[in-house]
């Protein structure tokens, strides 16, 4: 069994509309629902009259004259990017060219790995390329706010989050969110980066979460607690499938994830890979390739 986590799927939201959720946060909804995005990307407006935009979204046509219409009589100055998915950071460059407002981001999607060597060159926004390129502690001053950069690596190689020093809130992208877990995919996704920036989190002072799916997330530590919990139960899933003699990924993954909608196992076998690779680094699995894969087969060490 893992760790049961507190998840918070009932809200009030309205796709393509300017809501106040904090005195210094408003939200706009893209229409973008899915399996991976709930109900759709959290576009957020830090400030009043000159602002930052974070998350711009997806390239929906909807959600962009959403946001120059409901912004038309506020300045946008800064454009904060958690990192480069499709569904977070596209709408960044029709906005852009629409406000003159510069791009905040840790780099290009893969950045984090091309510091390692690693190049990654599939899986995301591959034509956004930051103005300015922030990195963990930075500090971006606005008019009436500050936001502080987080570098948490793990469910992308370039993510980062960015705290709201006013109102001790972070807004945590994809790395914690209030309706699910995150997919880890690698080579850019990397379990054991996403486990050391969930701990990172446990030493900090935030009192609230802003995800980019759902809802906010109040009991910080507490939820923060229970995503590693989770993952180290994933982790003992595995061992077990090992030990019954299951050695493949597709097939640990209807044991592992009874629960799930079967349409979602594709995400959850790299998620299990990802996983797969961090037990493999700690010498507690060895595979039968250089290159572990989803087909690729398994055993105990």
């Amino acid at each position: 069994m893992t760790t049961t986590i507190p998840f918070i799927h009932e809200y009030d939201f309205e796709y393509a509309t300017l809501e106040q959720v904090s005195p210094l946060i408003r939200r706009v909804t893209a229409r973008n629902p899915s399996g991976f995005t709930f109900h759709g990307t959290n576009t957020y407006v830090i400030g009043h009259g000159k602002v930052a935009v974070l998350d711009p979204g997806p390239l929906l046509d909807e959600h962009v004259e959403a946001l120059k219409q409901l912004l038309a009589e506020e300045t946008v100055n800064h454009l904060l990017i958690t990192h480069t998915h499709m569904d977070h950071s596209p709408a960044a460059a029709p906005l852009k060219q629409c406000w003159q407002a510069r791009s905040y981001g840790y780099g290009p999607h893969g950045a984090g790995k091309q510091e390692e060597g690693v190049q990654i060159e599939a899986g995301g926004d591959m034509d956004f390329n930051p103005d300015v390129r922030v990195a963990d502690g930075d500090q971006i001053q606005g008019d009436g706010w500050t936001i502080e950069c987080v570098y948490t690596p793990g469910h992308t190689s370039n993510h980062i989050c960015f705290a709201l020093l006013e109102e001790k809130a972070l807004f945590t992208g994809d790395h914690v969110m209030g309706w699910s877990t995150s997919v880890i995919g690698p080579p850019d996704g990397d379990m054991t980066s996403y486990m050391e920036s969930l701990e990172k989190l446990l030493t900090r002072d935030d009192e609230v979460y802003w995800p980019a799916h759902g809802t906010c997330i109040h009991d910080v530590k507490n939820f923060v607690t229970t995503f590693i919990q989770h993952r180290l139960g994933r982790e003992r899933q595995i061992l077990r499938c090992l030990q019954d003699g299951y050695n493949i990924i597709t097939e640990m993954v209807p044991m592992m994830y009874k629960e799930t909608d079967p349409r979602m196992y594709g995400a959850a076998a790299l998620s299990v890979l990802a996983a797969m690779i961090r037990l493999i680094d700690t010498g507690q699995v060895s595979c039968d390739s250089e290159d572990p894969s989803i087909e690729s087969t398994y055993q105990l060490s």
